[in-house]
C-alpha cells in the first residue's frame, strides 16, 4: 500500500459510515433487503426523508452484492433526495452519505474522489462541531439507528442505543421519538395474557410520547392500537378502535400501516375485514413477505374455526390451500422469515411430507438460535408440536417444550409449552401412577411457574418412584434452599 493510499485509509477509518459500523454480510438477507427497499423506493413510503434513507441502504446492499457502480448511483440519488427534503439543513444529514461515498470510491480505486468526499465530511464536522470527540451529531445517531433497525433483528439493541443518544441531544425530535418507539415495539415482547396495565408498558409509554409530538403519524397510531389490544382492560379496546380507524383514514394504502391494523383486526375477531385490507395492500406491495404471512394467519384462523363443525372438509381444504400458498410466498420472499417457515413446516407435516417438514424445522432451529427469547419459544413450541403429533417422538417433543419453558419470558408460547408438558404428564399418570418421569415433568413446570412448594411435592413423588435420580434430588435441594 502506497503512502498516499495508507494516509487516505487512516482518514477513512474514523468516518461514520455503513462501512465502519460492523454490518456483517453473513448476517444480512441481501435479496430480501434488496426487494423490500426497492419496493419502498418505488412506493415512496415513509416519513420526510425516508426515501433518501432507502437509497443509502440499498446502495450498501448493492456494494455487498458486488455492484459498485449501481451503489454509487444510488448514493448520489440519496444525496439529491436529502437536499430536496432538508434544504439548508441537509449538511449534517449528509455526513454518513459522504462517508459511504468516500469508502465506496476508495474500494473502487478512485482515491481522488474518495479524498474529495472525505474532505466534505471533515468540512461539515468543522462547521458544526459537537464539542466532544466522543459525541456524534443527532442526525448521525439517527442514521445509525435506522440502519441497524432496517438491516437485521440482531442489531435492534444497537438501534435502541443510537436512538437514545439522539434523544439525549434532541429530546423532542419527532423522528428520533418515532424510531425509538418502533425499536421498542420490535424488541419488547407482548404477553398476550398479561395482567399488567397498559400504562406500565415501555412500548405504550413511548408510543404515546411520540404521538404527542406527531399526532398524525399513521404507523404510530396503528402500533398503539395493536399494543393496547393485548391488554385485558376494557378501556384499552375502547381507545384502540378509534386509533386504528384514524390510522387507516390517514394512510389507507400504506402497507406498513395496513399490516399492523390487519393484525389488530384479526385479534379482534374481524378476520374477513383483515383479509380485505391485506388483499388491497397486496396489489401495491406484492413483494411483502409480511403481508403474505398476515394473510396466511387469517386463513389459518378461518380454517381452525371449522375443525369442530361437521361437513366442512371442503372449506377446510380451501383455507388450508390459501394458507399454504401465502406461507410459501412469504418464505420465498424472505428466506429468513422464522415465523412463516415454522408455520409452513407444520403444514408440510399435516400433508404427511415429513422429510420436508423436518428439513424446514432444522433451518428454523439454526436461524433462530441467536434470536430473542420470544422467537425461540415459538420455534420450540412448533417443533415440539411437530414431534408430538406428527413424528410421534414424544421424548423429543418434551425436550423442545422444556427448552421453550426454560426461556423465562412468560409469553403465550411459553404458557403453551408449559401446558403441553402438563398434558403429557397427566396423560401418562392416568395410565400409570408410578411414572416418576411424569411427576418430574410436573415439578419442572411448577418450578418454572414459580409455585415452588408444589414443585417440591412433585419432585418428591418422582423420587419415591425413582429414588436414585440425581436430577430430582438436585431439584428438591435447590428448591428447599430457595424456599428458605
Amino acid at each position: 500500500m502506497s503512502d498516499t493510499c495508507s494516509d487516505l485509509h487512516s482518514r477513512l477509518l474514523p468516518l461514520e459510515s455503513r462501512f465502519t459500523w460492523d454490518l456483517k454480510k453473513e448476517d444480512l438477507d441481501l435479496e430480501g433487503l434488496s426487494t423490500g427497499l426497492q419496493e419502498q423506493i418505488d412506493l415512496g413510503l415513509g416519513q420526510r426523508g425516508a426515501v433518501a434513507h432507502y437509497y443509502s441502504y440499498l446502495a450498501y446492499v448493492r456494494y455487498l452484492q458486488d455492484k459498485p457502480e449501481e451503489a454509487m448511483s444510488l448514493l448520489s440519488q440519496s444525496e439529491e433526495k436529502t437536499r430536496e427534503c432538508f434544504g439548508e439543513e441537509s449538511e449534517r444529514r449528509l455526513i454518513v452519505t459522504y462517508g459511504d461515498l468516500a469508502w465506496l470510491s476508495y474500494h473502487t480505486g478512485d482515491f481522488t474522489q474518495s479524498d474529495t468526499y472525505c474532505l466534505r465530511v471533515e468540512d461539515i464536522l468543522v462547521k458544526y462541531p459537537t464539542g466532544s470527540s466522543t459525541v456524534l451529531h443527532p442526525e448521525v445517531y439517527g442514521e445509525k439507528a435506522w440502519t441497524f433497525l432496517r438491516f437485521f433483528r440482531l442489531y435492534y439493541h444497537k438501534a435502541i442505543d443510537c436512538f437514545l443518544k439522539a434523544l439525549e441531544l434532541q429530546p423532542d425530535d419527532r423522528e428520533w421519538n418515532a424510531g425509538y418507539a418502533i425499536a421498542l415495539y420490535r424488541t419488547v415482547p407482548i404477553d398476550k395474557e398479561t395482567s399488567l396495565e397498559a400504562e406500565e408498558s415501555p412500548v405504550v409509554k413511548q408510543l404515546r410520547r411520540a404521538l404527542e409530538i406527531n399526532p398524525d403519524d399513521a404507523v404510530l397510531l396503528a402500533l398503539l392500537a395493536l399494543n393496547l389490544s393485548f391488554y385485558p382492560q376494557e378501556e384499552n379496546n375502547k381507545e384502540a378502535e378509534p386509533l386504528a380507524e384514524k390510522a387507516l383514514e390517514i394512510s389507507p394504502d400504506c402497507p406498513q400501516v395496513t399490516r399492523y391494523i390487519a393484525k389488530y383486526l384479526r385479534q379482534q375477531g374481524q378476520v374477513d375485514r383483515s383479509i380485505i385490507l391485506l388483499k388491497r395492500v397486496l396489489q401495491r406491495s406484492s413483494q411483502s413477505a409480511f403481508i403474505h404471512n398476515q394473510l396466511a394467519l387469517c386463513y389459518k384462523k378461518k380454517r381452525n374455526a371449522l375443525f369442530r363443525m361437521p361437513y366442512r372438509n371442503q372449506e377446510i381444504w380451501q383455507w388450508t390451500g390459501l394458507m399454504r400458498q401465502h406461507l410459501k410466498e412469504a418464505v420465498r420472499l424472505k428466506p429468513s422469515f422464522v415465523y412463516a417457515m415454522a408455520e409452513l413446516a407444520l403444514l408440510c407435516a399435516e400433508d404427511n411430507n415429513m422429510s420436508r417438514a423436518e428439513e424446514l424445522f432444522q433451518k428454523v432451529l439454526a436461524m433462530s438460535s441467536d434470536d430473542k427469547a420470544s422467537i425461540r419459544q415459538f420455534v420450540h413450541l412448533c417443533y415440539g408440536q411437530f414431534n408430538q403429533y406428527h413424528a410421534r417422538k414424544e421424548d423429543l417433543a418434551i425436550t423442545h417444550y422444556t427448552k421453550g419453558l426454560q426461556l423465562t419470558q412468560k409469553t403465550w408460547d411459553w404458557r403453551q409449552c408449559a401446558e403441553k408438558l402438563k398434558q403429557i404428564a397427566e396423560r401418562r399418570l392416568s395410565r400409570n401412577d408410578n411414572d416418576g418421569e411424569a411427576y418430574g415433568l410436573l415439578g419442572r413446570v411448577a418450578r418454572a411457574e414459580g409455585t415452588l412448594r408444589r414443585a417440591v411435592g412433585y419432585y418428591e413423588k418422582a423420587l419415591e418412584r425413582d429414588p436414585n435420580n440425581d436430577q430430582y434430588l438436585s431439584a428438591v435441594f435447590e428448591l428447599c434452599m430457595e424456599l428458605q
